[in-house]
């Protein structure tokens, strides 16, 4: 009986009730029977075939030959090691970051509310009309170009 005053209290916001029977706060069950995999109605769109060719994929042993050698043709392995590591440290310092920002009451729902304002304030800017779509293609372009040094 403590339990079912418990689960009563849990359900109706703390609130004490006296007694309170389990079935009111339990669902009923059904008596039919569960459906049944071979009863359900199949509707397949999409059909796949086996083959037998296996010149696509790529097996384990391939793929860590192939990691091996490009390790062994990096020249600088401390600075590619220091990397790593300080990626993982800030992904790690990420997640405490956004986690605690989540804690806050009401920060996360502003964020949103940010979040949702920047992405229409770029739909209107850049999406919207065929000119701003070719200045952001344009953009796009540019910013390549500078990655890959070509410019």
């Amino acid at each position: 009986m403590a339990a079912t005053a418990y689960s009563a209290a849990a359900l109706l916001g703390g609130a004490r009730l006296a007694a309170v029977p389990p079935s009111v706060l339990l669902p009923r069950r059904s008596k039919m029977s569960p459906l049944r995999l071979q009863e359900a109605p199949r509707l397949s769109l999409l059909r796949v075939k086996a083959s037998s060719d296996d010149s696509s994929a790529a097996s384990g042993d391939d793929i860590i030959a192939d990691l091996q050698a490009k390790w062994d043709a990096v020249e600088n392995k401390g600075t590619v090691l220091t990397y790593a590591g300080g990626a993982v440290v800030a992904l790690w310092l990420t997640s405490v970051i956004v986690g605690a920002v989540n804690s806050v009451p009401l920060l996360p729902k502003i964020m949103e509310l940010v979040g949702l304002g920047y992405t229409g304030w770029f739909v209107y800017r850049y999406l919207l009309f065929k000119e701003s779509r070719k200045e952001l293609a344009d953009d796009i372009d540019s910013l390549k170009k500078k990655i890959a040094g070509s410019d």
